[in-house]
Order: structure tokens, then C-alpha cells, then sequence
């Protein structure tokens, strides 16, 4: 049931097969194990782990895939009434393969994610959800997506609404064509509140190597706070007018995938529980206690294999 707390995530849920055959790339490997993911998954999914309300939108093929993944978000309490089933396209697959270091490489089966309309909508909850958060790493490539996206972050500007926004670039979805995929993030940052990057995708987006010069350049375009995860090293945050670097703890990393989508999950949670979430922003002794709590989700969920099923819940995290 939504709540007045509601985060809603737009995008993407998929199957991720993992490559099992560990230190292999995707030619040698041989073995694979069905994970439910997709990065608005994977953050609503940190979401009710740590006890909050969240609501996934998006579009899945009428096929097992696609009712696992409907059924595996349902046991977990996230709301998937704006969960649609496409009786013509297959739920999009991702294949992934875990490199010695805990990276990752992967190719995508693009499906029914793209084929999301305006007609699928609920207004009604979009309009009354606490928080948007747009993560998809699918929603700008080309599709009725990218369409529906783009205006609903802008209806929402409009609208007052908090805006939260990863940009989660791929390699291999935008081989050829990255300055669409920066034109396109450039565009959706203007409209955003929050924007979570990764240290690779600021420097993709603006150009420049230095982080706080990259992050000023992002508040140029209308960001209100920014992080730039950079793995064990911790987050940087910036307010526009403060900026530090915040520590994280120290874990043995198996697996990276879905880290960031947990700590922006962690972060949103956090920002959903307070009346005035934009305001909290401009408050960098509360920010920074949301940060170092957010990037303790983050490394804990690095310590397991598995997007969803390795997010730690409020009791791993007090056990810790």
C-alpha cells in the first residue's frame, strides 16, 4: 500500500545470470545462476529491506522470468501495482560475468523494459509519491521509454516533487553512441535534486578528471547534492556549498553488482523519513550521518553474490 513516505523507481527489472564459473569472462564461462535485478529493483528492493515503502514502475514480458521477478519483489513488500506484463516482448536479460577483482562484465538482451508508455502510468501515485527515483540503466537508450521518462522527471520539476537520479552508463549498451548517453544525463540532471554517479560516469558526463570540479559542473546544471561513490574509498558529497569526501567500512568485496543501487536505496529511505527531504540537502552534518550510513549498505552488500539477494536488512546492519 503507498504511503505518504512512497519512493517510487522507474526503469528497468531484468534477470541477471551470473556467471558462476568465478574469474572467467563470459567466453569461457559455462555455468549460470538466475538473479532477479535491474537497477530501480535493486533500489526499491534496499529500500523495504531497511524498512521503508517503495513502488516499482516498469514493463516485463508475460513469461517466467517476468513472474519471477513480480513474485521475488512481492515477498520482499515492494508494491508492483504499476508492474506491467508485455504479451509481445520477453523480460530483458543481463549476463554477467564476476572478474578476480570483484568488477564485472556484461552483456544485455534488451526486452520488454524499452516498451513502457504513458498509458502504463498511474499518475495518481506518481504524483503523490514522496520521492521519484530514476536509475534505469536502460531508460535513455532508444525506446517508448526514454520518452516517458525524460517528461516525467520534468513534470515532476514542475511539480516540486524530489528528484533522484543515476545515470548507471554501461559499456556495452552505449558503444558508439556515449555522447547521446551524455547529452541525455545532462538533460536529466537539470530536473534532479539528487544525483549518485560513479567516479567514471562524472568524468564521461562533464570531461574533466577532478571530482570537485566535475561536481561543480553538475550543479551548473541544476543538481542540488551530488555523490560520487568511489568504492572502498568511501562517497564524496557536495551541497554546492560544502564539500568533503566520506569514509566507508572495510569488507572483502565478492561481488560489486549492485552496491550503488543500494547505497542510493539507503540514501532515499533515509530522505523519505524526513518533512522536508529537499531541505535536509542543505544540512551537511545530517547529510553526511545519511552518507555514512548509506555507504555501510553499500560495502555490506559487496560481501555476497547476487544484486538483491545480497543487500543487508536493518538487522544485518545492527549485527555488523
Amino acid at each position: 500500500m503507498q504511503t505518504h513516505s512512497t519512493i517510487v523507481c522507474i526503469g528497468e527489472l531484468l534477470i541477471d545470470f551470473f556467471c558462476t564459473d568465478t574469474g572467467n569472462d563470459l567466453i569461457k564461462g559455462m555455468k549460470f545462476e538466475k538473479q532477479a535485478g535491474g537497477a530501480p529493483a535493486n533500489v526499491c528492493a534496499s529500500i523495504v529491506k531497511l524498512g521503508g515503502h517503495a513502488l516499482i514502475c516498469g514493463k516485463v514480458g508475460n513469461d517466467p522470468f517476468g513472474h519471477f521477478l513480480k513474485n521475488t519483489l512481492e515477498e520482499l513488500k515492494v508494491d508492483t501495482s504499476m508492474l506491467v506484463f508485455d504479451d509481445t516482448n520477453p523480460t530483458t536479460l543481463a549476463f554477467v560475468a564476476l572478474q578476480e577483482n570483484g568488477e564485472r562484465e556484461f552483456v544485455f538482451n534488451r526486452g520488454a523494459d524499452a516498451f513502457l508508455t504513458e498509458e502504463d502510468l498511474d499518475m495518481g501515485k506518481i504524483d503523490s509519491a514522496r520521492i521519484l527515483h530514476f536509475g534505469s540503466a536502460t531508460a535513455l537508450l532508444n525506446g517508448p521509454i526514454q520518452t516517458i521518462y525524460l517528461n516525467t522527471m520534468k513534470e515532476a520539476k514542475l511539480a516540486d516533487q524530489f528528484i533522484s537520479f543515476d545515470p548507471n552508463f554501461r559499456t556495452d549498451l552505449w558503444k558508439g553512441n556515449e555522447q547521446e548517453f551524455v547529452a541525455l544525463a545532462k538533460k536529466a540532471i537539470t530536473f534532479s535534486d539528487f544525483v549518485k554517479v560513479s567516479e567514471e560516469e562524472l568524468q564521461l558526463i562533464t570531461g574533466v578528471e577532478d571530482i570537485a570540479e566535475g561536481v561543480q559542473a553538475f550543479h551548473r546544471d541544476g543538481a542540488k547534492f551530488v555523490a560520487v561513490t568511489l568504492g572502498g574509498k568511501g562517497t564524496f558529497i557536495s551541497n554546492g556549498m560544502t564539500q568533503e569526501t566520506i569514509s566507508s567500512i572495510k569488507v572483502k568485496a565478492i561481488d560489486t553488482t549492485g552496491a550503488g543501487d543500494a547505497f542510493v536505496g539507503a540514501m532515499l529511505y533515509q530522505l523519505a523519513k524526513e518533512k522536508e527531504p529537499k531541505r535536509v540537502l542543505e544540512n551537511i552534518e545530517q547529510i553526511r550521518e545519511i552518507t555514512l550510513f548509506s555507504n555501510k549498505v553499500a560495502a555490506l552488500t559487496c560481501t555476497k553474490v547476487g544484486s538483491i539477494a545480497a543487500i543487508p536488512t536493518m538487522d544485518d546492519l545492527n549485527y555488523f
